[in-house]
């Protein structure tokens, strides 16, 4: 028997609930695009899949850095995957420094599996070698299980310039381990380079193949994760930035006015391929501030525009903002949150921004605030977004992050509605003696004037106004507008359903969330009811206005915690107590409001919070 089948008999299949695998090289080395491949493959097969992105704080950092790290992390398992879990299982690593990065930052389990390219241990560089043997010892003796890999030799076989191909080496690598089917890896290589020369696509594939013959040959070791239920329906497998943009589209909007900004952009960069073929524009302005001006003269023109940005542009975009909210144009202005303040980390997540999204203005300007919580919810919450805005003649706020704006997800391919779409512009002549401000006393509701109706006629400036749109400084009609505007949230409110309870309706703790953090509260959660601890979670679609019956479900519980992605202070600091502790956004607002006990845990490591962190911090809430 020669050697190839003597590993063929001995290697081992162990089959698996779920793993998490790792993909990380220097930027430019494809990591990302592997990762991402991998989870669509995975999702394929029936798989749920989780992918979170691993993105340098710096554009180009320097090459072989530890902070350099940039690739994919993949959350694999048998049924359906909510979040990206806790620490590593598998990581392939390009060098040895990147993977330094993710250890020092506690990313790996005490026994993963180390896939790490070897070219290095005879670089020519000597502390580059020297660097490598150091940091290869370590690694073992910490107890991770190191499998050095040829991949600069393995992939110069296939092409000239190995750099450019390891990422898909990489990929058959892992559909050997992974028990992925080869054909669908190659049919995801055709789908992502589809657009490159047919010899671009040919020799993917190629390098695709040659890792997985390496590894089926060389590895003696397999997993296989089952996929617990059959696929009976059509999927997609998109971020969050894609969902939003596909809901743009599917909302019957025709405009996106934006800015590039991290991590938003990419959902204008998708908008720009497709959105002309249904009609729309994409409008990139010369700054932040002219693309929300640009989005509210667009919308005043008589259709719902949408503009796109992150916190700093958010800030920029307040004044126009406030604009929109005087003269009550409908619009929806999406923030994709990343870490702040300033410039802070552009590429890490962060839920920062709620209170600058709800109360961020020169004087009173009431706006709705949503935040979708999967990428799914990205999708939906973009049609809501716009049905509201033009219902309401409104600003609406849609509050993703980073974690989803990047993260993949399957979810169940949308079937479209006729319902999503707004009816055509209403071109009718105005009744005689009605003004463009006729707001209802009971909703603060008006009719919305378009330009060009017979007998609408109106001024629009960002002055104070009286119900006629004439320019109004005297007490009575500023006080009467603001009246108005105001009524306008408490009439969406009482159309909202009160939040659904994850678990039992009464317990000893209620979590509350908002945005990303969903998954994993569910999760750890769950896992707490197993173990029979009366633990609940309830998280909010809306945070501005807030839905009724949220009181009742508080006096519910003895305990009640919100877990989000911004600081609290810790009440273990020995200078913080009652009279000078900073709450978290979301426990601000419901300490607020409801009058009730609400503490808080909050983290702000430019990562998702994982389900092991709150399972810890929900055990110590209950022993309190």
């Amino acid at each position: 028997m020669n050697d190839v089948s003597t590993l063929q008999s001995r290697k081992t299949l162990t089959t698996l609930k779920e793993h998490i695998v790792e993909i990380i090289s220097d930027s430019g080395e494809g990591a990302q695009r592997c990762g991402q491949s991998l989870g669509s493959i995975a999702a394929r097969m029936g798989n749920g899949i989780w992918t979170v992105e691993i993105i340098p704080a710096e554009i180009r950092p320097p090459a072989r850095s530890i902070a350099g790290a940039s690739g994919n992390r993949i959350r694999i398992g048998a049924g359906a995957v909510t979040n990206g879990g806790d620490e590593t299982d598998l990581v392939v690593a390009f060098n040895e420094q990147v993977l330094l990065g993710r250890v020092r930052a506690g990313e790996l389990k005490p026994d993963c599996i180390i896939l790490l390219e070897n070219m290095w241990r005879e670089h020519d560089d000597r502390a580059i070698a020297a660097a490598y043997v150091e940091t290869h010892d370590k690694l073992l003796a910490a107890g991770y299980r190191v499998i050095e890999i040829p991949m600069e030799r393995e992939c110069r076989a296939q092409v000239a310039d190995a750099k450019r191909g390891k990422n898909m080496f990489a990929l058959g690598m892992l559909c050997s381990l992974y028990s992925l089917e080869l054909q669908l890896a190659r049919e995801q290589i055709v789908l992502a380079f589809g657009k490159k020369d047919a010899a671009v696509v040919e020799q993917n594939i190629k390098l695709l193949e040659a890792g997985h013959a390496w590894a089926e040959t060389n590895l003696d070791f397999k997993f296989r994760i089952p996929p617990a239920q059959r696929i009976t329906e059509p999927k997609v497998v998109i971020n969050g930035n894609t969902a939003l943009a596909l809901g743009v589209l599917a909302s019957g909007m025709e405009i996106c006015a934006m800015y590039p900004i991290t991590p938003a952009t990419s959902a204008s960069h998708y908008l720009s391929d497709v959105f002309e073929k249904v009609g729309g524009v994409v409008h990139q302005a010369e700054d932040e501030i002219a693309a929300c001006a640009f989005a509210v003269g667009a919308s005043y023109a008589g259709k719902c525009t949408v503009t796109i940005t992150s916190g700093p542009g958010y800030s920029l975009k307040q004044e126009a903002i406030g604009l929109a909210v005087m003269g009550e144009i409908p619009l929806v202005v999406v923030n994709v949150q990343r870490g702040g303040p300033s410039t802070g980390q552009p590429t890490k997540v962060e839920q920062g921004d709620a209170l600058a999204a709800i109360f961020g203005s020169h004087g009173d300007a009431p706006k709705v605030v949503m935040a979708p919580s999967t990428i799914e919810d990205c999708f939906y919450s973009i049609i809501t977004a716009r049905k509201i805005a033009e219902t309401f003649n409104m600003v609406v706020v849609v509050l993703s992050d980073a974690s989803l704006a990047t993260s993949q997800q399957p979810f169940p391919r949308p079937q479209f509605s006729a319902s999503w779409i707004a009816p055509p512009i209403d071109q009718s002549a105005v009744p005689e003696g009605m003004k463009a401000y006729d707001w209802d006393a009971a909703t603060g509701l008006a009719r919305r004037f378009i330009p060009g109706q017979a007998n609408g006629m109106h001024t629009l400036t960002g002055l104070a106004h009286d119900r006629a749109s004439h320019v109004a400084y005297d007490p009575e009609s500023n006080e009467e507008s603001i009246h108005f505007r105001s009524l306008k949230l408490a009439a969406l409110q009482k159309t909202l359903k009160t939040p659904p309870v994850f678990g039992e309706p009464r317990g000893d703790l209620l979590v509350i969330g908002w945005g990303s953090t969903k998954g994993a509260i569910e999760e750890a959660v769950q896992t707490l009811r197993e173990e029979g601890k009366q633990v609940s979670s309830m998280h909010l679609r809306f945070l501005q206005p807030l839905p009724g019956g949220i009181r009742e479900i508080l006096q519910g519980f003895g305990k009640v915690m919100t877990v989000e992605g911004n600081w609290c202070d810790r009440p273990e600091d020995e200078i913080i107590d009652e009279s000078n502790r900073r709450y978290s956004t979301l426990a601000m607002l419901l300490r607020a409001r409801y009058l009730v006990d609400v503490d808080c845990y909050g983290e702000v490591k430019g990562q998702p919070i994982k389900p092991s962190t709150i399972r810890r911090v929900l055990t110590a809430k209950l022993k309190s």
